[in-house]
C-alpha cells in the first residue's frame, strides 16, 4: 500500500490578540505614533543605519514598564505564546517562555524589512496595529529552500505546505507566531499610508 506523509511540520499561529476588545487597536497607533515622534535616539538609529520608516528597537527596550498599553500587550501575548508552545508540544521543564524584548515598526509607502530570522529566540511573532489597503503582506520563506539544490519549481496553484514562499495578509489586531528560524521578510509597501506592527522574541531558559 502506498503512503505519503508530511513531516517536519513548520507551524504558523493566528489569532486575535485581544479577543475580548481589552487593547483599543486605535490607542495602540496613537501610541506608536507618539513614542516614535518623541523617540529621539530611535529617530537617530534609524537615519544612521538606512532604516525605512521608524523602528523602536535599537532605543526603547521596556516599553511594557513605560506605557500601560504595551503591559497589557504583553500580557495577552504572554497566553499567545503559552499557547503556541503547547501546540509544538515543547517540553519546557516548568519554566515559560518569556518576553525577551518587544518594538515598534512604523513602514511608510515603499519600505521594506528584508528576509530575516530572529536567532537566540524560541518564538518570534508580530501584532498588526495599522494595515491599510495596499500594505504589505508577511512572506514566509520555506526552511528547507536552501537545500533544495536542483530541485523543479513547483507548480503554480501547489498545495500551501509545498510552496516555497508563503504570503500571509493579516488584519489589525491579528497576532501572528511563528519559530524564530522561520526566514520571513516584509515586502515594499505598496500604500500611501503607513503600515504599523508591533514585533517580539519570546526566550526560554
Amino acid at each position: 500500500m502506498t503512503q505519503i506523509r508530511s513531516l517536519f511540520a513548520t507551524r504558523l499561529y493566528q489569532a486575535r490578540l485581544s479577543a475580548d476588545g481589552a487593547i483599543d487597536p486605535s490607542e495602540l497607533e496613537a501610541s506608536c505614533l507618539s513614542i516614535a515622534e518623541d523617540d529621539e535616539a530611535g529617530q537617530d538609529w534609524c537615519e544612521a543605519n538606512g532604516y525605512p520608516g521608524y523602528t523602536s528597537y535599537a532605543s526603547l527596550t521596556d516599553l511594557p514598564w513605560r506605557f500601560p498599553i504595551f503591559k497589557a500587550v504583553e500580557e495577552a501575548l504572554d497566553a499567545h505564546v503559552a499557547a503556541f508552545a503547547d501546540d509544538l508540544q515543547f517540553d519546557l521543564n516548568d519554566r515559560p517562555l518569556k518576553l525577551e524584548n518587544l518594538w515598534i515598526n512604523i513602514l511608510p509607502e515603499g519600505g521594506t524589512h528584508a528576509s530575516h530570522i530572529h536567532p537566540h529566540s524560541v518564538i518570534s511573532g508580530t501584532t498588526y496595529v495599522a494595515m491599510p489597503e495596499g500594505a504589505s503582506a508577511l512572506k514566509l520563506e520555506d526552511p528547507r529552500l536552501p537545500m533544495m539544490m536542483a530541485a523543479p519549481t513547483r507548480r503554480k496553484g501547489c498545495r500551501e505546505e509545498l510552496k516555497s514562499f508563503v504570503y500571509v495578509a493579516p488584519a489589525v489586531g491579528d497576532v501572528l507566531l511563528w519559530e524564530s528560524w522561520l526566514r520571513h521578510e516584509v515586502p515594499m509597501n505598496m500604500s500611501e499610508e503607513e503600515r504599523i506592527s508591533v514585533s517580539f522574541n519570546y526566550a526560554w531558559g
